[in-house]
């Protein structure tokens, strides 16, 4: 097949399920914080409920029924292996990586390096995170390797979900958020100070699948479709993430 006829091929695909999806009832989704803002992009018109993966786990075991779960990989990981997502329905969608937001407007402080991200953090009168965020993993590590763990914990601000936590940075009652960047980017008020040091860097994938116990297959693998189409690379790029090659 000539390159034409493959764009042509794979132009047609994308529509089929864009269109497949947007002709059947309602997908229930649960999905992580994490990849919120590119959702909503991608599929404006689709209800879901976001979360961490931590709450919508509890969620999912507590039986709350669902046609599509959007989670951490690790998360998922749990999900395939429990039998709460269809076999072969899984997807990897993107990942994204650990930054530092602070107030739209504020001044941007120095987090290039290991020394530097001390300093400000030392100096910074409040921190926030989301204590059930995947990421909050890897900033205690951070924190915990530059020795400065009990004295950040007196000044910080653990919060239930990132958006409670950027929103603590947004009017001001935090200085400084720690989340993943594709949290800090889209939210108003806010603004992204860059990731986290190469060395303290890590990155959380983000997959999609379709429930075992689903009402909607058919659509929700027609939404998942749409959702890891080819050309979205550079709508997860601005909302901080990085689509993952299929």
């Amino acid at each position: 097949m000539g390159i034409r006829p493959l764009a042509v091929a794979l132009v047609g695909f994308v529509s089929f399920s864009a269109g497949a999806w947007a002709q059947t009832p309602g997908v229930r989704v649960l999905a992580s914080n994490g990849i919120r803002a590119v959702f909503q992009d991608l599929a404006p018109k689709t209800d879901a409920d976001f979360n961490s993966s931590t709450v919508l786990k509890q969620k999912i075991d507590a039986g709350e029924a669902f046609d599509v779960a959007i989670v951490t990989s690790d998360m998922m990981d749990t999900l395939v292996k429990e039998g709460k997502i269809a076999a072969g329905s899984r997807v990897e969608l993107a990942r994204a990586g650990v930054g530092v937001g602070i107030r739209k407007g504020a001044a941007k402080p120095d987090i290039r390096t290991a020394a530097a991200i001390k300093q400000t953090l030392l100096k910074a009168k409040s921190i926030t995170y989301a204590d059930d965020g995947a990421s909050k993993v890897y900033v205690i590590k951070m924190l915990e390797r530059l020795g400065i763990a009990d004295e950040i914990g007196k000044k910080t601000m653990r919060e239930q979900g990132s958006g409670r936590a950027t929103a603590r940075v947004a009017d001001g009652s935090a200085e400084l958020v720690l989340t993943l960047t594709s949290e800090i980017l889209p939210v108003p008020g806010i603004e992204l100070v860059g990731p986290l040091p190469a060395e303290f860097q890590n990155y959380i994938g983000f997959s999609a699948g379709v429930g075992a116990k689903a009402k909607n297959p058919e659509g929700g693998k027609a939404l998942i479709q749409v959702l890891a189409g080819p050309g979205n690379e550079g709508k997860y790029k601005a909302k901080g993430m990085e689509a993952l090659k299929k």
